[in-house]
């Protein structure tokens, strides 16, 4: 039985500024307007970030836009909102991200069927030459590409 996922929003800087050890998949806990401010595609994961305060995991500066015509019933755009996860999962996380001086990120956000979920991923901040070298590489593939569709044409 399949699925439907549809991507809702990533956070491309993460993947530069971070690198993601782990991923896992949670709910989020959305009011109606929220949901409907999604759908028409006004969330940013751009600086979000997840923090566990009394064996809860929240999010934290994720903005989803006021929907337009949700006049009373909207939200204020950069509340906490719960992600909703197994209490072991959580703890484990906290127990990662103490240790070891990790961050969870919120990676993506999409649609799975009709649930929206977030995928947090657990990561290690880059230093600045790993950031160099990625680009490097990066550089170094592209150039590659380009040399062989200039051979096969």
């Amino acid at each position: 039985m399949a699925e439907n996922i549809k991507t809702i929003a990533e956070n491309r800087q993460a993947r530069h500024e971070y690198f993601i050890l782990e991923s896992i998949e949670a709910g989020i806990e959305l009011c109606g307007t929220e949901v409907k401010s999604i759908r028409a595609g006004g969330v940013s994961l751009k600086e979000a970030w997840i923090s566990i305060e009394n064996g809860e995991a929240w999010v934290k500066q994720m903005h989803i836009a006021p929907y337009e015509k949700g006049n009373i019933f909207n939200r204020d755009p950069l509340r906490e909102r719960k992600l909703l996860m197994h209490k072991r999962e959580i703890m484990r996380l906290y127990g990662q991200v103490k240790q070891g001086g990790l961050t969870l990120i919120p990676i993506s956000m999409y649609f799975k069927g009709s649930r929206v979920k977030v995928q947090v991923g657990l990561c290690k901040g880059k230093k600045l030459y790993d950031k160099r070298e990625d680009a490097a590489k990066r550089d170094a593939d592209r150039m590659i590409r380009r040399t062989l569709k200039e051979r096969n044409n």
